[in-house]
């Protein structure tokens, strides 16, 4: 499982914070590396993907974004990086 860690999970979650997949088929097809990957381990063909994941200590690939966006959102609001929000957003007044 060491391998899946090294390797193949930062590949997928390398910039999850800006790339946020929002298409369906975008979602499914990130997970389903996730779920190859683990079903392929020995011991492991004939489980669930949800018992694979609780075996092998793994959170879904959607709980890992929503983690991640959640830690960024909290970075920012307490100015722990340093984002300036003009770079972002260009307010437009009336």
């Amino acid at each position: 499982m060491r391998d899946y860690k090294v390797y193949v999970r930062p590949i997928i979650e390398h910039n999850s914070v800006v790339w946020l997949p929002s298409a369906l088929h975008d979602i499914d097809a990130i997970e389903r590396v996730q779920k190859r990957f683990t079903k392929r381990l020995s011991g492991f063909r004939n489980c669930s993907y949800e018992l694979r994941l609780k075996r092998l200590n793994l959170q879904s690939r959607e709980l890992r974004r929503l983690l991640s966006d959640l830690f960024w959102c909290y970075k920012i609001v307490f100015g722990l990086v340093d984002i300036n929000s003009h770079d972002f957003f260009h307010p437009k007044y009336c």
